[in-house]
């Protein structure tokens, strides 16, 4: 498969990459996106994007090396990315399927500098109206909990730009983080925080708890024959069943160094806690990730 430098433009104005885009936000010692600041709450610094690398490939494994659950997994002729953030889904597609055009879209241009040749880049705001006049065939979103002020509109606005028999593909957490046997109690760091990060976004305005209202979501934006999945990432190697055991595994290297990420810009700005004060609860939860005794999960 042939590549070639990563065509990066500015979506909302279809000129060069604005220097704007660029001077990204420092805030509690952690990197975040410029264009539309303050809408998404995870960093962009090297060490989130590490994170969402590492995601991805816990993401293959939890799909048994598929890309995504819709009939348009394989060859789909258009789809667009949303969130794309690393942009590695993209090109993964891309790289898969020659013949089909993939574009990748998200508020920061930290795509990588080489990609396939069917995969271009936008920096663009989706909650603002879309520059794409011709239809896709495939919509992706993943982990875009929290990233909405209205996450109808949103569904609509992408059965509005999907070619009749088109699909959009939603993949999010459906917090709180849980057990089946009791052992992470409502007393646990980790189920605390979990609650909190509910309580921080909806107080930014932007909830993260919808995941399990997507079916009946799509059906009111237009969708026909909607199919609803639930999934569990493993806190740790807690798990006897292989699979999940090596779920657990990738679960804890995804979380464990990505907690102060996660966290920190929602339960500052979201919950009006200190830094100091939401670093102590990522340690006290850190302990317990670390914890086989405790078989904690978080639902998909």
């Amino acid at each position: 498969m042939a590549e070639a430098p990563a065509k990066i433009s500015l979506a909302t104005s279809k000129t060069s990459l604005k220097s704007s885009v660029l001077h990204y936000v420092e805030d509690n010692g952690r990197r975040y996106h410029a264009l539309s600041a303050g809408k998404y709450f995870l960093p962009n610094d090297e060490l989130e994007l590490e994170r969402l690398d590492l995601e991805h490939n816990l993401f293959l494994l939890t799909l048994d090396n598929k890309l995504c659950l819709s009939p348009k997994s394989e060859g789909a002729k258009r789809v667009l990315d949303v969130g794309t953030g690393t942009g590695i889904w993209a090109i993964d597609y891309a790289d898969r399927y020659p013949d089909s055009e993939v574009i990748g879209v998200d508020l920061s241009p930290v795509a990588p500098v080489w990609v396939p040749n069917n995969c271009t880049f936008e920096v663009d705001d989706v909650e603002k109206e879309w520059v794409w006049s011709k239809p896709f065939e495939f919509i992706f979103s993943r982990m875009l909990g929290g990233s909405f002020a209205d996450t109808q509109a949103f569904i609509k606005k992408s059965y509005d730009h999907l070619e009749p028999g088109g699909y959009l593909e939603m993949i999010d957490m459906a917090l709180p983080v849980s057990s089946d046997d009791g052992t992470l109690t409502e007393d646990n760091f980790l189920h605390k925080m979990s609650v909190m990060t509910v309580e921080a976004a909806k107080n930014l305005g932007r909830p993260i708890h919808l995941a399990p209202h997507y079916k009946e979501m799509f059906e009111e934006a237009g969708f026909e024959d909607v199919t609803f999945k639930k999934f569990k990432w493993p806190s740790n190697i807690w798990p006897k069943d292989p699979k999940y055991k090596e779920m657990g595994r990738w679960n804890f290297a995804n979380i464990d160094p990505g907690l102060e990420g996660l966290t920190l810009f929602l339960f500052t700005h979201g919950l009006k806690m200190s830094k100091e004060e939401t670093l102590a609860y990522c340690a006290g939860a850190r302990k317990e990730i670390r914890d086989v005794k405790i078989h904690a999960y978080w639902p998909l």
